[in-house]
């Protein structure tokens, strides 16, 4: 460590890695550790919102949080730059246009889409993954529409919309699709039968993460809106067409076509060595990877075990909130000569929306709501994220507090 007082740097500004920087601020002063927040843009996104943006259910604007609102620049010094590889040994992050040093470094840079090696996904599917791609999707949606009626030999599968994966994600988008086409179908004064909305998932039933009882309340409500479900029906290709699913290899045709179904740590992680389990790095129960003194890996980068299920805790925004409270206090430990402490998740609950005013959820303890009361749980869910970011303030400004 340099003689000079520590420099802790944290890569990216999403749940994991802004709320770690917000609470150093709190746990250290200015004169105990310089703290440096690196990130792609100038803002931090609310990435279990961005299913709504890519459906074109909120404006993008309301799910994007300036990163100077939510911390200091006078606290923490601000580096808005791509981080290209990490140097263990030099203890040096590499940017595309400049390099740091760290005594103390986390990395929570986030996830990228995985595509589990599926011929033509990469090619031609779009993901869910930052704020510009699920943009994307939502004008490109909304272009198939715009066309129909205004260009000759159009094909009637250009309308239909085909979603793979039906875990948290593409259910949630299928919920939000099904709020948004009927509003498409009369700004463009187009049939709503002429539009399929489909969602393609490989297992034999959609949202793993609840029982049965909620999961056929969503796939009743999904269905009874107009949501095809394609159970049980595994993608062996994409297209430009579409998918191609099942063991009849039947191709579903669509003008927009979205894969929703895995993710995997940031591709800077393999590039620098890191050994990866399922795309992602196992850390202790300090958060620490195996062999690392000085570093921590949270948020959807790592892997914490679950040791009373045998299994990793899933990555939720929850989750990366409670590993930055570990890691910032651990980070403290480390520079006072304190023991660190292990990290303890203390699950709050879970809530799926299903559009606007409907949804599922298990809360207090296995407490279930469906429909509105979990539509409107979902909401409260989403404001807390942002009050524990950036308090009142920022709930007030980018808050969700639509009726149903």
């Amino acid at each position: 460590m340099s003689t000079s007082k520590p420099k802790i740097v944290v890569l990216g500004a999403g749940y994991a890695g802004l709320t770690t920087a917000k609470r150093l601020t709190k746990q250290l002063s200015a004169e105990q550790a310089e703290i440096v927040l690196v990130n792609k843009h100038n803002y931090h996104y609310e990435t279990t919102w961005l299913h709504e943006v890519a459906a074109g259910t909120i404006n993008p604007n309301q799910a994007r949080v300036m990163i100077s609102d939510v911390v200091s620049p006078n606290r923490v010094r601000l580096v808005y730059d791509a981080v290209v590889k990490i140097n263990k040994e030099d203890k040096r992050v590499v940017l595309e246009n400049s390099e740091i040093e760290y005594d103390y470094l986390v990395v929570a840079l986030g996830f990228e889409s995985n595509d589990f090696g599926i011929k033509g996904m990469a090619e031609h599917a779009f993901a869910i993954e930052d704020i510009d791609s699920s943009r994307l999707i939502s004008e490109h949606i909304e272009y198939q529409f715009a066309k129909y009626n205004n260009e000759e030999n159009v094909s009637e599968e250009s309308l239909n919309i085909l979603v793979g994966g039906a875990g948290f994600t593409g259910i949630e988008f299928v919920g939000e699709l099904a709020q948004k086409v009927p509003e498409l179908c009369k700004k463009y004064d187009i049939d709503r039968s002429k539009v399929r909305i489909i969602n393609v998932e490989a297992a034999p039933s959609i949202l793993p993460m609840f029982d049965k009882e909620l999961v056929e309340y969503a796939k009743k409500s999904l269905e009874d809106r107009g949501v095809e479900l394609k159970i049980g029906a595994a993608i062996s290709e994409a297209t430009a067409e579409g998918f191609v699913v099942g063991e009849e290899k039947e191709l579903i045709k669509a003008g927009t076509i979205v894969w929703t179904g895995g993710v995997k740590a940031s591709s800077v992680l393999g590039n620098s060595g890191f050994e990866l389990v399922k795309g992602k790095v196992n850390v202790n129960s300090d958060l620490r990877p195996e062999g690392e003194e000085d570093m921590f890996v949270i948020g959807d980068c790592s892997w914490v075990w679950n040791k009373e299920a045998d299994r990793p805790y899933p990555s939720t925004a929850q989750l990366a909130m409670q590993e930055a409270d570990v890691v910032a206090a651990n980070l403290k430990a480390l520079i006072t000569n304190q023991p660190v402490q292990d990290f303890k998740f203390s699950d709050k609950g879970t809530v799926a929306s299903l559009g606007h005013s409907d949804g599922i959820g298990n809360v207090m303890s296995g407490y279930k709501l469906s429909g509105k009361s979990a539509a409107a749980m979902k909401k409260v869910v989403d404001n807390r994220s942002l009050f524990l970011l950036g308090g009142p303030k920022l709930v007030l400004k980018k808050g969700k507090f639509r009726p149903f």
